[in-house]
């Protein structure tokens, strides 16, 4: 598949983001429309980075809006966080896009993700739970502005490491290109959506048909 190279920055400011991917490293990776065919960013600004980590339920509405006040006093720094979040969303995308296509992912991105994984594990910590001990995040970083995507680094390392990972599928829509962990009973899932790519595919068949028909 051909490197992503121009995205159009059109996202709706009100529409919300997809969670149909499976694992939240996934869901992250979706954050671009028509991957295949004409790209189209959903993380235009770092108040969309911040909405995405609400919507996916691992950023409180109180962090969301005490790094939103953060970055309107420091908008350099949350412009290089949004950056840095692109640039990793794409590692942990062609990772996952060739082991989907039965692929090895490259050494080099391999050798970037390990060093994002790196990074992002110092914050890590283990604390008590009510009946067993739990991954929790360093209270004392909760203001950084790369926390968002703390917990999509580690659904990668966790997935990677996982037998969940063959089953690691790209979307069959030719325009599509999202990733998704297929959980169907027989493992024959196709879309990362049926309700969208699912019946485009249908339509366009049907279309194919009748337009062949005499």
């Amino acid at each position: 598949m051909a490197e992503m190279t121009e995205i159009q920055e059109t996202r709706d400011e009100q529409s919300e983001f997809d969670f149909t991917g499976g694992r939240l490293c996934l869901d992250f990776t979706n954050t671009v429309h028509d991957r295949a065919s004409a790209p189209r960013e959903m993380l235009c600004s770092y108040g969309d980075l911040l909405l995405w980590g609400q919507q996916a339920g691992e950023l409180s509405d109180n962090d969301a809006l005490i790094l939103r006040d953060q970055a309107a006093q420091r908008p350099f720094d949350a412009a290089n966080a949004l950056q840095q979040a692109i640039a990793e969303r794409e590692i942990i995308y062609r990772i996952f896009l060739a082991i989907a296509e039965e692929n090895l992912p490259t050494a080099a991105d391999l050798d970037l993700f390990n060093a994002v994984l790196a990074q992002t594990m110092i914050h890590a910590r283990i604390v008590p739970g009510a009946a067993r001990f739990a991954w929790h995040w360093d209270a004392s970083s909760a203001r950084s502005f790369e926390r968002v995507l703390w917990p999509v680094v580690r659904s990668a390392a966790d997935l990677l490491t996982s037998p969940d990972l063959e089953h690691v599928r790209v979307c069959a829509a030719e325009d599509c290109g999202w990733l998704f962990l297929d959980e169907s009973k027989n493992h024959t899932r196709r879309w990362c959506d049926m309700k969208t790519c699912g019946n485009r595919a249908k339509a366009r068949r049907h279309y194919k048909q009748k337009k062949q028909t005499p």
